[in-house]
């Protein structure tokens, strides 16, 4: 596909835009319930922290702007959310969550700027090995992030505590990322590959929320009219 800088930073935008918001209406969720049952705090801890090595891998490898800006954000509302959790699963004083997800932000925030620099040298000089283990580590670890969240779907025997509304944002996302790197010069395998990671595992998400919500609300009313009888 020839290279396109106006169809790449457009489409790298709109994924982008998708990937900001994509956990809001999560966040809002949990919110709106004072809840976080069926929601795996393990996944958004990992992909808090995935957001970091994404991050590294972003600004290190250059790629447009709003796939570095990306990362930073989805990061961070991933850290929100997985304080929620604290917060409303765990019981947690507001103060200690509070705590919790400045701590985790600092921390992660240091370490990826700490990395950057501790890498760009070497690439600069044609090594890419370091840059690549952290594009391929952040593609494990969103990937591998979604394995608890699976978990507590095979648990509930349904998708219990999830905003689909975030798992449909949050596909749609890899999918305007993804064409954004077609229409660049050189297609970053690693990025694709966790772009294409991200719409697989969610796809998987929904798929089972159509399929399994609708036998769990059956069960339900053939337990309450078996009770009633």
């Amino acid at each position: 596909m020839p290279v396109n800088r106006a169809a790449e930073n457009a489409l790298g935008t709109v994924g982008t835009v998708c990937w900001t918001v994509q956990l809001i209406p999560q966040i809002w969720y949990s919110y709106r319930l004072k809840s976080t049952e069926g929601l795996s705090e393990w996944l958004m801890l990992t992909w808090g922290i995935a957001g970091a090595f994404l991050g590294t891998y972003s600004v290190v490898e250059n790629l447009n702007i709003p796939l570095i800006l990306q990362p930073q954000l989805f990061g961070v509302l991933s850290f929100v959310s997985w304080a929620q959790c604290q917060y409303y699963g765990r019981r947690r004083s507001k103060a200690v969550t509070v705590a919790m997800f400045f701590a985790a932000v600092v921390i992660f925030a240091g370490f990826e700027v700490g990395m950057i620099f501790a890498i760009f040298p070497s690439y600069r000089a044609g090594n890419t090995a370091p840059v690549q283990f952290f594009g391929i580590f952040s593609t494990m670890l969103i990937g591998g992030a979604l394995l608890p969240q699976y978990y507590e779907i095979y648990r509930y025997k349904e998708v219990v505590g999830i905003s689909l509304l975030f798992m449909s944002i949050d596909l749609m996302g890899g999918v305007f990322n993804d064409l954004s790197l077609a229409f660049k010069g050189h297609f970053d395998v690693v990025a694709g590959v966790t772009y294409s990671l991200v719409v697989l595992m969610d796809g998987i998400v929904i798929l089972c929320a159509f399929i399994l919500n609708p036998i769990a609300r059956r069960r339900r009313k053939r337990l309450a009219a078996a009770e009633s009888a």
